[in-house]
């Protein structure tokens, strides 16, 4: 990949056509989207990311022998956008998704033996696929069993078009609706938390009510849960890039844009560092603080609404012991600050042990914490919950941090977030924070730049690639 002084014109031999050159602002998930549609649908593309690689917030590094990802990533069966990336870049296959949603969830307050219930489905029709593991699940009382069945049906019952939903927080509804502080514990937030990085009381009623309808009362597979078995750089760095090549998009990375600004003739001017590249279109695939800062006077009616858009950290701790201490590929737990726990000794390539990560969501109070206060703190945890820690040997324990990792899906936030398009013709918007209807997951990460290619398109007069059509209709 080049990146040295850039000419005026989409490629230094003028190879591109006229009236079709896009430039897309962003190597995440939603840039690299946006760049494969344009591509496919005959547009020339250049694509420029600030970072040495692709993947965004989803990425992977070295830290000696083992390949690590910076945080924990899962997607769902109904998360129709990514599954159709995966597939476009030719990685289905190394994160596939479970046979059937089954979540083993750990409580160390009962006594051991006791401890384990499970959340899975039976193949049946909505909403009996979930009724048989809901009736036995031990974490519950039967009457908080019998409640959380009732919210269920009044969730599914919910407008999601209904944008009073958005000021409404999840948490008073589900107290309005008769859900007890430990059913919200046990249920709503431990799904919630792991994929709306906010507790319930801090949830806008209409992400909530999204999540819940979508992910479980949807479709009876609609919850099985997919990840990645080979570092998170294998999908999203190097199979994209070379998705990226075979289409004929220019990858620039390291290559930090200064600049948007409309030329007057119709085009625009993308400022790099040496040089200026022009443009047709342009799509901004950026986190919506660096949007602001880029995004030209008059593209907005109200710019400062993206500054509005609180931001949330996820903190992951990752432990490598000197043998196996747990059986399963994941687990969630209740009773202790730990919530989500993967075995990632395979992905990693770890020769010889176990390497467990730990995703910690909503983690405001620890994102900040030395690594020796995580390591007195979740330690402990670890050995309540897997007992064969207690025998074991710390080999190497560390953290990586995301102090902006999602967006805080607040009650409020949908009417912050953008859509697509801006009043300035040819300037378009990609990244999960805009408005898709889903939380800040590499799923909406994927429909915006859909939906900025679509848009781009649209005003280029090319038609759209037929495929992307399918990510709409299995939505």
């Amino acid at each position: 990949m080049s990146h040295g002084t850039r000419t005026e014109g989409p490629l230094p031999d003028g190879s591109v056509p006229a009236g079709r050159h896009a430039v897309v602002v962003g190597g995440g998930l939603a840039g690299v989207t946006a760049a494969l549609a344009l591509a496919d649908a005959g547009v020339g593309v250049t694509l420029l990311e600030g970072r040495p690689r692709l993947g965004g917030l989803a990425f992977s590094f070295r830290r000696g022998d083992l390949t690590v990802d910076n945080g924990q990533h899962v997607y769902l069966r109904c998360c129709t956008a990514y599954r159709w990336f995966l597939d476009r870049i030719g990685g289905a296959a190394l994160a596939p998704l479970q046979d059937r949603l089954d979540v083993p969830v750990l409580d160390v307050t009962r006594p051991a033996g006791r401890r384990l219930g499970r959340l899975r489905r039976d193949a049946l029709p909505v909403p009996l696929h979930l009724a048989r593991s809901l009736a036995a699940y031990p974490h519950l009382s039967l009457a908080e069993r019998a409640g959380a069945v009732r919210a269920a049906l009044a969730l599914n019952g919910l407008d999601l078009a209904d944008p009073a939903l958005d000021a409404q927080d999840f948490g008073s509804w589900l107290a309005a609706h008769g859900q007890s502080a430990r059913a919200v514990e046990a249920l709503w937030d431990l799904v919630g938390v792991a994929t709306l990085n906010a507790v319930a009381g801090d949830t806008s009623l209409s992400l909530a009510a999204m999540v819940f309808k979508t992910g479980l009362l949807s479709d009876p597979g609609a919850a099985d849960i997919g990840w990645a078995r080979v570092p998170l750089g294998e999908l999203h760095d190097r199979l994209a890039r070379g998705a990226l090549d075979s289409a004929g998009v220019r990858t620039e990375v390291r290559t930090r844009v200064t600049s948007v600004s409309a030329n007057g003739d119709g085009g625009w001017s993308v400022g790099v560092p040496g040089g200026t590249i022009r443009a047709d279109a342009v799509v901004l695939a950026v986190p919506q603080r660096e949007a602001y800062g880029l995004l030209p006077a008059g593209a907005l009616d109200a710019p400062e609404r993206l500054l509005q858009i609180g931001t949330a950290p996820i903190l992951n701790i990752h432990v490598v012991y000197d043998r196996q201490v747990l059986a399963r590929p994941f687990f969630a737990a209740l009773g202790t600050p730990v919530q989500w726990v993967f075995d990632r000794t395979d992905a990693s390539g770890l020769r010889r042990g176990q390497y467990l990560a730990l995703s910690q969501s909503v983690a405001q109070d620890d994102i900040d914490e030395p690594v020796a206060v995580l390591r007195e703190r979740y330690l402990p945890e670890l050995e309540r919950l897997l007992p064969r820690t207690r025998d074991a040997r710390v080999e190497d324990f560390f953290v990586t941090r995301e102090r902006a990792a999602t967006f805080a899906p607040a009650p409020g936030v949908g009417r912050l977030r953008p859509g697509a398009r801006t009043k300035a013709p040819g300037l378009y918007l990609a990244g999960a924070w805009t408005a898709t209807g889903w939380p800040a997951t590499m799923e909406s990460a994927v429909r915006s730049g859909v939906g900025a290619a679509d848009a781009a398109l649209g005003a280029l007069g090319r038609p759209r690639p037929r495929h992307l059509f399918a990510i709409e209709e299995a939505a």
